[in-house]
Parts: structure tokens; sequence; C-alpha cells
């Protein structure tokens, strides 16, 4: 139990942290507006991240049966895919400081909380990058053993809310520092930090298998 919880919070800071397009937007938006917008708008993030987490685990236990044989080179494959997200996320955060990029994203500002929870939850929704890291850590945990219903919902719940505290610390950065963390320099930090996780969690991965 505890190391489902562990594994879903891990996982839910890992793919929460970086401070792209989305965050940045959520930052600029509590900035320009009020915490309760910012924070309507962190769920909505938090939200998309739990359904990919939802979908990916329901989907890697229906296949744990057929999967059982190869067991061993899925967890290698998936622990290359998350190494591939990690050095992916590392490098281009790494070019886009050297660059001196910083977009601040859409300037269009929701009038209502819903508004800005669907508008976040659907541009979550729309990044493929979150249901294949998703998949890629489920796949790879998998064993002969099929996790129990708690134990799956215990993931689910820890994922989803490691992403909403990160969510709602962004907003509420947005309403007391502005934009001090969509900066290049912040932005490449907590983006060095996730990758880190994501290699943590490959590591993993790779010696449960050996």
């Amino acid at each position: 139990m505890i190391a489902a919880l562990v594994a879903g919070l891990l996982a839910g800071y890992g793919i929460a942290m970086p401070v792209g397009a989305v965050a940045t937007y959520l930052v600029a938006l509590t900035a320009r507006t009020s915490l309760k917008l910012g924070a309507f708008a962190a769920l909505g993030v938090a939200t998309a991240d739990g359904v990919y987490a939802l979908i990916a685990t329901l989907g890697g236990s229906a296949l744990a049966p057929l999967i059982e044989p190869i067991t061993v080179p899925l967890k290698l494959i998936s622990v290359l895919v998350l190494l591939t997200l990690a050095i992916r996320g590392a490098t281009t955060a790494i070019t886009q400081h050297r660059r001196l990029q910083s977009s601040a994203g859409s300037t269009d500002t929701p009038l209502t909380p819903a508004r800005a929870y669907a508008g976040l939850l659907a541009m979550t929704m729309l990044n493929p990058t979150t249901i294949i890291y998703f998949t890629a850590l489920v796949l790879g945990s998998q064993d002969a053993t099929t996790p129990t219903h708690l134990q799956q919902t215990v993931f689910i719940l820890a994922a989803f809310l490691a992403s909403a505290s990160w969510q709602l610390a962004l907003a509420t950065s947005g309403a007391v520092l502005g934009r001090v963390l969509t900066t290049p320099r912040a932005r490449l930090a907590t983006a060095l930090i996730s990758s880190t996780l994501i290699t943590a969690l490959a590591l993993h991965l790779l010696l449960s298998t050996l």
C-alpha cells in the first residue's frame, strides 16, 4: 500500500513539475485575475493527469495476463521510454533556456471558475506526453501479480493529489509572486527536477527487473 502511494506521488510530481506552456499560462492567469480562478484552473490540470493515470492503470491491469510472458522485455522498453521522456524534457528545457524563450501562452482570461477549470482540463488533455508517460510507468510496473483494486485506487489518487498540490502551488505563486516562476531560470530548474524524478522511476523499474 505504501509502495503504491509513493509510486503515485512520484508519478504525479514527475509529470506535473515542468513549467511549460500550460503551467506558464496558469501562473499568468492567476497573476492577472484571482487566486480563486487560478485554483479552479489548477484543478483542471490535475484532473487531466488523474484521468490519464486512471486510463493507464485500468489498461495496464487488463493487459497484465497477456503480457506476463514478456514481462522482462516490456519493463526494459518502459525504462527506455521513461528515460527518453526524461532526456527529452531536460534537453528541451536547456535549449529553451539558452534561447531565452519564455512564452506566456494564451492571453484569453476565463470569466468564470468553471471556464477556467474546463479550459485548463482541455489544454492538458491534448498533451500526448502525459498518457505515454503514465502508460509506460504502469505497464513497466506490471508483474505476474496484478495490483489489487485498492492499490490501483491509491496510485491514481496519489498521482492526482501530487499533481493538484503542485498546480495549486503554481496558482498561489501566481497570486503572490506574479511571473517569478515563469522566468527562464525557474523553468529550467523545474524541468530538470522533473527529469530527475522520471529518471529515478526508470532506474527503479530497471533494478526491479534485474
